[in-house]
């Protein structure tokens, strides 16, 4: 039996998902009114599928943290945003924090259930225009963080996304094993990655994009 935790803190928006879930067959629905007791409710109950607000009254965003941290409890976890936030930057931080899909709150109710299914099925939802413009938000970032890298730093990364190791690098760019390590730890620090298979990934991306 499939069972939904909805996470947000206007009953009447609580109300419309409950009948909604429950019109689809769903009679297991968690309802909280704010992230703690959400996140509680979340690691009790583990429910399939997490439909969240991000603002939550009082506290601004506060729903990306908790999609964050639901994320890092598990990164299977199933999450669908239901915000009035439409920005796509802010669309991109909760993909990015570990939602699995995101719907507007003025989507109409066969387009929300939609998402729902997909979500559910563990495929990741975007309507089209929206997916568009988180593309473009995603482009313009890393090409921003491109332009603010060293000719040495882009060679780097550059050979890095090729899957060389640091030995190869330092004879292909005539420096030493030390100045690549170096190179490596300052990219770490501009992208914001921990490890060297997260900087591979991430180089890799970036190139990719930025072609």
């Amino acid at each position: 039996m499939t069972s939904v935790l909805v996470i947000d803190d206007h009953p009447i928006v609580l109300q419309g998902c409950r009948r909604m879930l429950q019109d689809a067959g769903i009679s297991a629905v968690l309802e909280a009114r704010d992230i703690a007791s959400g996140y509680k409710l979340y690691r009790r109950h583990r429910p399939d599928v997490v439909i969240v607000d991000l603002a939550m009254q009082g506290s601004g965003l506060a729903g990306l943290p908790l999609i964050r941290r639901i994320s890092s409890h598990d990164p299977r976890a199933r999450i669908l945003v239901f915000s009035m936030h439409s920005d796509p930057t802010i669309v991109a931080r909760a993909l990015e924090a570990g939602a699995t899909g995101y719907v507007g709150k003025d989507t109409p109710p066969a387009d929300l259930m939609k998402a729902f299914e997909t979500v559910q099925s563990g495929s990741p939802y975007l309507n089209h225009d929206l997916a568009l413009q988180v593309a473009m938000v995603r482009t313009s970032a890393r090409r921003n963080v491109l332009a603010e890298l060293t000719p040495r730093e882009l060679q780097t990364l550059s050979l890095l996304s090729e899957g060389k190791p640091y030995s190869r690098i330092a004879e292909e760019l005539n420096v030493s094993y030390k100045t690549v390590v170096n190179t490596s730890s300052q990219l770490k620090q501009k992208l914001g990655v921990g490890n060297l298979p997260t900087l591979i990934r991430t180089a890799v991306q970036l190139l990719a994009t930025a072609e």
